[in-house]
């Protein structure tokens, strides 16, 4: 299948042009987590894509969110009732190092993941239905959801800070289960749905 980005445009309070969201395949090389790994040639990867795998997306105003209505009925729409805000960056955060590679690390969650980039610049890397490794770059304005079951990861890029919106349904539960979870009821119902969609069988690895 060949996959590339389609050309999803908005304004800025300035009138420019600016590309929504960038999502690729990734290289299997083992360099630095921070760089794009794109494989040669790129290949890009569309939202509709991204949509099939239970990834949702929208490009808000990151710089009136606390008066944003269009995410105030994100929020409402979807029972999005806790909120809290993360400043990840090694002045920061102690452990850092040991903390990214926690982030690092192949897992699922029993919930959706809700994040809202403000500033900063990072990567979250999903599984495609052919286990093969999606990392989405996340900049200010962009907000993503990922499904219950979807394996995925989290790191920064070479910028090194991020400043994350983190949206829950309720008191939020931060545990992640690493991979292997072929068994975890949640995967296996993300995998289901997966199955319904594409109308063929997902191989578990």
């Amino acid at each position: 299948m060949s996959c590339y980005i389609s050309t999803f445009i908005t304004l800025n309070e300035s009138g420019i042009e600016t590309m929504a969201l960038e999502a690729w395949f990734m290289d299997d090389n083992n360099e630095d987590q921070r760089l794009p790994h794109h494989r040669n040639p790129k290949e890009l990867v569309t939202l509709d894509y991204l949509s099939e795998l239970g990834v949702l997306y929208w490009k808000l105003n990151h710089e009136n969110y606390e008066n944003d209505s269009e995410l105030a009925k994100i929020r409402e729409e979807r029972g999005y009732d806790y909120m809290d805000m993360l400043d990840l960056c090694p002045d920061k955060v102690s452990n850092y190092e040991e903390k990214l590679k926690n982030f690092f690390t192949e897992h699922i969650h029993k919930d959706e993941e809700i994040r809202y980039c403000l500033a900063g610049s990072g990567y979250f890397d999903v599984r495609d239905k052919d286990d093969r490794w999606i990392r989405i770059w996340m900049k200010p304005g962009d907000l993503i959801v990922l499904p219950a079951g979807i394996y995925h990861r989290f790191t920064l890029d070479t910028s090194n800070y991020i400043k994350l919106m983190r949206l829950f349904v309720g008191e939020p539960v931060w545990t992640p289960y690493n991979r292997p979870q072929e068994e975890h009821p949640v995967r296996q119902k993300y995998i289901n749905s997966l199955t319904n969609k594409f109308g063929e069988s997902i191989k578990a690895h």
